[in-house]
This record gives structure tokens, sequence and C-alpha cells, in this order.
């Protein structure tokens, strides 16, 4: 079983049901940038909701969190807990130890993020502003056509 595949068995394959887990992989171009990509697949993962409670409100939580630095230690786990983001620190819990077989899904994220092939890493905070809040983590892979692997939580 692939690291995608692992992550998909812990956070849920890709969806538009804007609620609890996803997890979405495509390959990029060397000049598409992650941030962007990141946004594109939150937005479809929200779906419907999006238009029903407007741009404005999922769009408000939205900012970056973290950004692994170059040639930084590679420990997504830790990386995750010491975000020092108030908000977003609320959410790491979701992510990390809030589901069955939390172990299994810390090892997934080990696996698909502590690669030396992840050249870029970036964890944002989503949600819409009121009661749903949840993170983002992307992560982008060197070698062409391997691309960028996005996991999502969004929870109430």
């Amino acid at each position: 079983m692939g690291y995608v595949e692992k992550l998909e068995a812990a956070y849920g394959p890709p969806s538009q049901k804007g609620f609890g887990g996803a997890v979405f992989h495509e390959v990029l171009q060397p000049a598409d940038d992650l941030a962007t990509a990141a946004l594109a697949k939150y937005r479809h993962f929200v779906g419907p909701l999006w238009s029903r409670f407007g741009e404005q409100a999922w769009m408000g939580p939205w900012r970056e969190v973290y950004a692994r630095p170059s040639g930084a230690g590679r420990d997504i786990v830790a990386e995750l807990r010491a975000i020092e983001d108030a908000e977003a620190k609320r959410s790491v819990d979701l992510l990390l130890d809030a589901m069955e077989n939390a172990a299994e899904a810390r090892a997934a994220l080990a696996v698909a993020f502590d690669d030396p092939a992840v050249k870029e890493l970036r964890v944002f905070n989503i949600g819409d502003g009121a009661a749903m809040s949840g993170l983002l983590v992307a992560g982008r892979r060197a070698a062409a056509g391997d691309g960028a692997t996005y996991v999502i939580v969004l929870m109430d």
C-alpha cells in the first residue's frame, strides 16, 4: 500500500462532503504554487457549502500557519504539535489524535510527509468562521510526476 492509500485509509478518500476528512493527490507543474493548489482543494472539499455560506466565511480563517524551513528536520507529527497559532493549535488534535486508529493515522502522515522526497510542506488553518475549524496539510514532492498530497480535516 502506497503513502496516498495509507492516508486515505486514515482520513478518507477525496470528497466534497465539507466535513470530516479527505485526502487528495495531484501532479503539479513546476511553476504551480502549492498554496494556490491547496486553496483549490479546500474549495473542492467544501463543495456546495462554499457558495451556501459564502466565500468570506470560508476564507476568513484561511491562512498559512506553518511552512517547513528548507533543510529542517522532518517530523510532521512534532511539527504539527509545535504550531503556535492559537486557533490552528486547537485543530491539531483533530488531525493527530481524535480518531480511531490514531497511531496508524500519525504513521501514515509520517510516511507521506517525512520522506526526503518532500521538498515543500505547508499547513493551513481552515474553517467557516463560526463552528467549523480544521487544518489542511499540503506536501509537494521533488520528483516530476510525484505531485502534491493534501490532507484535510474539518470538524465542528
